[in-house]
């Protein structure tokens, strides 16, 4: 029975030793895939930041140029400019036409 059990011992530690080895191969394979993703993450993150930058510069250049356009076009500029710069005048009440329908 000692010849048995001491014939055993060494093929249980040869299983035990290569079941160890697997699953600490498995273990570092874990922990460099975690280290990855979280370096992926982290890219991902900092890209995504300066893309949100980036678009509230562009709302902020969009409410200006919104402000620029109603100033350039508001009713006493338009009429301001039609007067001085291409010499145009309102009609006197004698040419005024009423065209029937």
């Amino acid at each position: 029975m000692t010849a048995a059990v001491s014939g055993q011992a060494p093929a249980r530690r040869a299983t035990l030793f290569w079941g160890n080895l697997v699953l600490a191969v498995l273990v570092l394979g874990s922990a460099f895939a975690v280290i990855h993703s979280t370096h992926a993450c982290r890219d991902l993150y900092t890209h995504l930041q300066a893309l949100e930058a980036r678009q509230w510069h562009l709302q902020e250049d969009y409410g200006r140029l919104l402000l620029e356009e109603s100033t350039w076009a508001s009713h006493y500029r338009v009429e301001k400019v039609a007067r001085s710069e291409l010499k145009m005048a309102e009609p006197d009440l004698a040419r005024y036409e009423v065209v029937g329908r």
